[in-house]
């Protein structure tokens, strides 16, 4: 299994109506890819960010088609634009130790194919974690 962990803080400014909406659509979204087999979005407590979802699927093919649904492409447009500060992580009990390799690549070649998404992630104020580009999978620069 591998469960991708998000956590995120709205920029200032944004709307109540924005917020709520943003986040009914990420809901919605996320339950609209059918290889993901759990997940939850919601308030994220005792810690600095506003907002956190955590994703779970069976393994790397079932990581790879997650990140490129089309449905999760349009939560990506649709809600990086709301988005201050950004993290995200990845925890697995996948065995093969170039996993966290082959998840950096998923989001390599993401971001190489879908430009788009990856400006929007470029204009975050801050970005860390798994699928940040310009990171391996551990998170360190590359």
């Amino acid at each position: 299994m591998i469960y991708h962990c998000i956590r995120f803080t709205l920029r200032p400014g944004v709307s109540e109506e924005d917020r709520a909406a943003g986040l009914a659509q990420m809901s919605a979204h996320i339950h609209a890819i059918p290889c993901i087999t759990s997940r939850v979005v919601g308030p994220d407590f005792g810690g600095e960010f506003e907002y956190g979802a955590v994703t779970a699927v069976e393994d790397i093919a079932a990581y790879e088609e997650y990140m490129n649904h089309p449905a999760h492409l349009a939560m990506d447009r649709a809600g990086l634009p709301l988005v201050d500060r950004f993290a995200s992580c990845d925890i697995t009990d996948d065995p093969d130790p170039e996993i966290g390799a082959r998840i950096a690549e998923v989001h390599r070649r993401r971001f190489e194919n879908v430009p788009d998404v990856a400006e929007l992630v470029r204009g975050l104020t801050e970005y860390t974690g798994s699928a940040a580009p310009g990171r391996d999978g551990r998170g360190d620069s590359q």
